[in-house]
């Protein structure tokens, strides 16, 4: 299902233009116009859904395919030397529209900054355990 008042959804679609750089039945990819770093795109699933936990088994079986394949070739096109596949979800995981999307980043040897930082900590192994045994029980 499509929803009207959803960007992501308008472009999937063709309503709106982009700079498409595959599209099959399931998918459109576009290049993105804030971009990470040369050649960044994003995967948007023809169909509405929130985030990755209204994500469907079809279209989560069919995204890292489609992600690999936009990778390679951007590896050929773009002579990146690696890529990143980010996926949020929420505005707290840096969301920003409420539609799933994968972004495909390529990423080049002549670049210093990280995609994404984090300052690890140390993990005390008994909060460790109780995690585990918190999500284990979540877990349907």
């Amino acid at each position: 299902m499509k929803k009207e008042d959803c960007i992501f959804c308008r472009i999937a679609a063709g309503d709106i233009p982009s700079e498409t750089v595959y599209e099959d039945d399931d998918y459109r990819a576009i290049l993105d116009l804030g971009p990470a770093s040369r050649g960044h795109t994003l995967i948007l699933p023809k169909e509405h859904f929130r985030d990755v936990t209204e994500l469907s088994a079809h279209y989560a079986a069919g995204i890292l395919p489609v992600a690999a394949k936009i990778g390679e070739a951007m590896k050929k096109a773009l002579s990146c030397d690696g890529f990143n596949l980010v996926q949020n979800n929420g505005e707290a995981a840096g969301q920003t529209v409420m539609h799933f999307h994968m972004h495909v980043i390529p990423r080049y040897n002549s670049e210093t900054a990280p995609i994404a930082a984090w300052e690890p900590h140390k993990a005390d192994p008994e909060e460790l355990k109780q995690i585990r045994e918190q999500l284990a029980a979540a877990i349907e």
